[in-house]
């Protein structure tokens, strides 16, 4: 059994942990009279950026960096800096897995399953979240877009991911995004499950097999599935 699993809203609260690091930057932005960044976020044009590959391969502070570019034409690099710094410490400090990502994780050990990390984002940002979260050791394989060079948006990451382990035919896709987590794993022929929460909550679901509300439904799903299987 292959199981190919998220990191982002799906096995810890990354959109939480964005917002109050945002949250944080605002008065830094006012503060600096930096009016039209702030009428960005007010007004959610961040939304804009979630079909940009090249954004998929960054992490929050370089996004930041990227989003103060477009707004404006020019930006102090220590004032780059001074945001990054607040940013990170934010951020991480509101990091925290869901309470129901160990039993999870732990119920596919428990089914001799093969897991591979696929997430998006850089290396520096994706790894030290696994470092900080403490849940390295449960991978058998860490695919990172900013490793690979290509987004979740593109099928070329769950390729590598099944590719990885050719010998392994039941394969399911756990995520919290349709458009990448759950076509991607259509792509490859798995049994799709999205996790419905965090950032994407609520958007239309077109390639999940199965949608849940949490991890432990998803684990009863993959276990219902493997009986099934080996039943018939």
């Amino acid at each position: 059994m292959l199981v190919l699993v998220d990191l982002d809203d799906t096995l810890c609260n990354t959109w939480d942990a964005s917002r109050y690091a945002v949250l944080r930057l605002i008065p830094f932005l006012l503060r600096r009279r930096k009016f039209r960044a702030f009428l960005y976020i007010l007004t959610a044009r961040y939304r804009e950026l979630e079909q940009s590959k090249e954004l998929h391969i960054l992490d929050l502070d370089r996004i930041i960096e990227r989003v103060m570019e477009k707004v404006y034409s020019r930006v102090p690099r220590e004032e780059l800096e001074e945001m990054e710094r607040l940013v990170d410490g934010v951020f991480f400090s509101n990091l925290r897995l869901f309470p129901d990502a160990i039993p999870f994780l732990e119920g596919l050990r428990r089914m001799n399953a093969r897991v591979v990390l696929v997430t998006d984002s850089s290396t520096r940002w994706q790894r030290k979240k696994l470092e900080y979260l403490g849940i390295k050791d449960y991978f058998d394989a860490l695919i990172i877009s900013g490793e690979t060079g290509y987004s979740k948006l593109e099928p070329h990451n769950f390729r590598l991911a099944r590719r990885l382990f050719p010998g392994e035919s039941e394969v399911y896709v756990v995520g919290d995004r349709d458009d990448t987590d759950m076509r991607g794993g259509k792509g490859i022929g798995a049994t799709t499950i999205l996790v419905s929460r965090g950032y994407f909550k609520g958007r239309l679901a077109k390639h999940a097999d199965y949608v849940v509300k949490d991890l432990r439904e998803a684990l009863e799903v993959i276990e219902r599935e493997h009986k099934n299987r080996a039943e018939a």
